[in-house]
């Protein structure tokens, strides 16, 4: 089977520059979200507590359960099934409709929508919704809002930060009124974290610059990187293919000369995705991906026995017109995983 490897030395390198940027390490939230971006949210999560942080980010009640004894404090950003949560855990409210469906006691970290208009209490709602959690018992540990175009050259970011500026502002006014403790504050992901020069907040939810990338990281000069994940794949079968002969699905690749192709135990299934036809892609070591990837395999112009098939997706995202998330996360979570 195929096998994703997990570089602990270049994870560890990329912590170290969030946490010098963010100011400390305790200002860093790792966002383990989607399987920790198909890197794996058990492995990624004990060797980031290994390394020292204390803040995660997931998606579901499901995911912080399985990482609840590596961190002190995970912030859920998506649950909707409500209960009775563990100290530790800090729900994300994305509407006041969910106000009375929150367990009492829980601490809950309001969303704000500072203009992305997908999720989160309008500015106008800020009032109604401190005064409906207190009433119910409900402990405000945090107050958030999300960028929507941080990695982009565009006036956004620098709106979207003095929006929630204004909002933080007004946060501590109401909770002063209602002698409520001030809750932490956050708004920074990735590419928003590197473009804030004082970065001031209480934390930053550091997602795919952990596991090594930033899009458009070259146009803000941000700091160089280091891809975690390599994905490897072991040698199926091999063919010397003749001049004229082709190989895969619908035949699209036809050889000019007789040639060695193997067939490697990767392909959609584990989420490597088909290619488009028009564009070819080059392992690292320099193979050629031949014809149509198939659902369990595809073909390489080469006879080793493992090949590597990617260790910086960057070059496949600009084959699939897509961004390195979607690369990573589109991997299916149960192949193989191996820190090294």
């Amino acid at each position: 089977m195929a096998k994703i490897l997990l570089r602990k030395e270049n994870l560890f390198y990329n912590l170290d520059i969030i946490s010098k940027k963010a100011g400390s390490i305790e200002k860093v939230a790792v966002v383990l979200k989607d399987n920790a971006y198909g890197h794996g949210l058990i492995e990624i999560g004990k060797l980031a507590s290994e390394y020292g942080i204390k803040k995660a980010v997931v998606r579901t009640i499901d995911d912080a359960l399985k990482i609840e004894k590596f961190f002190d404090y995970i912030v859920i950003l998506a649950e909707k099934s409500f209960h009775t949560y563990s100290h530790t855990f800090h729900i994300a409210l994305n509407t006041c409709e969910d106000i009375e469906r929150l367990p009492i006691n829980s601490n809950v970290h309001i969303k704000i929508d500072t203009g992305m208009h997908r999720s989160g209490i309008k500015p106008s709602e800020l009032e109604k919704a401190i005064l409906g959690l207190s009433k119910r018992n409900i402990h405000i540990t945090g107050v958030f809002t999300h960028h929507k175009g941080a990695d982009e050259l565009s006036t956004n970011f620098f709106w979207q930060k003095a929006v929630f500026s204004s909002i933080k502002e007004n946060v501590k006014k109401i909770c002063e009124q209602l002698s409520l403790p001030i809750p932490a504050f956050h708004s920074c992901n990735s590419a928003a974290l590197f473009r804030t020069s004082d970065f001031d907040e209480d934390f930053a939810r550091v997602g795919i610059a952990t596991y090594g990338y930033i899009d458009n990281a070259d146009v803000f000069k941000f700091p160089k990187l280091k891809p975690v994940m390599s994905l490897w794949a072991n040698r199926i079968s091999t063919r010397t293919l003749k001049k004229g002969q082709s190989v895969g699905y619908g035949g699209k690749f036809s050889a000019t000369e007789d040639m060695i192709v193997s067939n490697y135990d990767v392909g959609y299934g584990d989420g490597f995705l088909r290619l488009n036809e028009r564009k070819t892609y080059t392992t690292p070591k320099g193979y050629k991906v031949l014809g149509r990837v198939s659902m369990d395999n595809l073909s390489l112009n080469t006879d080793d026995e493992k090949v590597c098939i990617f260790d910086d997706v960057n070059a496949l995202a600009k084959v699939h017109d897509t961004i390195t998330y979607e690369i990573t996360t589109t991997l299916n979570p149960n192949i193989e995983k191996e820190i090294v």
